[in-house]
């Protein structure tokens, strides 16, 4: 499993990013376990759209295991319960309360950061060029290099290949 190794859970949110066409809204899934960025999508009109593609991404890439629980806040833009390839054998689950603040604290904070670090720092005339430079960093960067304090400090990338040789042994 590629980026989900150990978890149980994954997380799904979407956000609004601005461009010189209009609003882009990209959706991602990210392990907790191992904190990658497993599955993204967008879409320029909000819609569950984003959100389904990027966990159908993560179906395709990673071959979840049967029980894998994808948590979601109760956004009318993210499903309650998806249908599709490979959702038979998961569980859409850890749907909160209403207005509760907390309820995807972990998507909030990534795609806070994401904002701080990428998206307010430049302008972006097309959507397209906008996705190109979100995907790069979510690969070449978030995934890959930027050592978050959850982690002890390790990528991602370094975490999941620790702890994937941890079981192992």
């Amino acid at each position: 499993l590629i980026g989900l190794v150990g978890s149980e859970m994954c997380i799904r949110d979407s956000t609004c990013i601005p461009t010189g066409e209009g609003w882009l809204y990209p959706a991602i899934v990210k392990g907790l376990c191992t904190g990658k960025r497993v599955g993204c999508a967008f879409s320029s009109p909000i819609d569950t759209t984003p959100t389904l593609e990027a966990v159908d991404r993560v179906v395709r890439r990673c071959t979840p295991s049967k029980g894998l629980i994808f948590h979601s806040n109760q956004a009318s833009n993210t499903p309650r319960s998806p249908s599709g390839n490979g959702w038979s054998s998961m569980e859409s689950g850890g749907i909160s309360r209403k207005g509760d603040p907390y309820d995807n604290a972990v998507a909030e904070h990534f795609f806070s950061r994401l904002k701080r670090e990428l998206i307010h720092l430049k302008h972006y005339p097309t959507s397209a060029s906008r996705k190109t430079d979100v995907l790069a960093c979510l690969e070449a960067f978030y995934n890959s290099v930027r050592p978050p304090s959850a982690l002890g400090w390790q990528s991602p990338a370094q975490f999941e290949a620790t702890f994937r040789h941890l079981r192992q042994h």
